[in-house]
């Protein structure tokens, strides 16, 4: 899956809080769902689950201790790139780069922090609202793996399938960089 391809998100916006807990509160990802993407993230090879130190209890946290590839983003959460939060909500916050965060968010699947908007971190945290079915879970698996690569993990699994990392440019994009910066 690249970032051209993704599809918008069906229907409107979930209702979240602007304010601490940033919450999503319609909209909710079936317990089915929520447990098959947490599943998905800690499936990844190296990634440790933990309590989350920056979220509401019961959210669990993602943590990369030995990244295979050098971060694509600052740590600014002591190591922490992502966490699922509990099942009354079933949202997760992710560390992505700014490109592929404005698309998602253009495209429907999440929104900025709210402490992104008060201009308190970088715009590389974003909501993404939980999956309500089987297409939406495809896209936050998606979603997961590439901030998992951008927080430096592995870009493959273990049995050779290339994860998805949105922040990769596509064939046509690098040579149309390449095109512009020749002429």
């Amino acid at each position: 899956m690249q970032l051209n391809d993704l599809p918008a998100r069906r229907g409107d916006r979930p209702r979240t809080t602007n304010s601490a807990p940033h919450t999503q509160l319609s909209q909710n990802a079936p317990i089915e769902m929520q447990e098959r993407l947490l599943e998905h993230a800690l499936s990844l090879s190296g990634v440790r689950r933990a309590p989350s130190m920056v979220s509401v209890p019961g959210a669990v946290a993602f943590f990369l201790d030995r990244p295979d590839n050098e971060p694509a983003l600052p740590d600014i959460f002591r190591g922490e790139w992502g966490h699922i939060h509990p099942a009354d909500d079933g949202s997760l916050h992710l560390n992505l780069p700014t490109r592929v965060a404005d698309k998602l968010i253009e495209l429907g699947w999440g929104e900025y922090h709210y402490v992104v908007t008060e201009g308190l971190i970088p715009p590389i945290v974003i909501m993404l609202y939980g999956p309500r079915d089987e297409a939406e879970l495809a896209v936050a698996c998606a979603v997961v793996e590439t901030a998992y690569v951008a927080a430096g993990g592995a870009t493959q699994t273990d049995d050779g399938r290339m994860l998805a990392a949105l922040h990769r440019e596509t064939p046509s994009e690098s040579v149309g960089r390449a095109a512009s910066s020749s002429g």
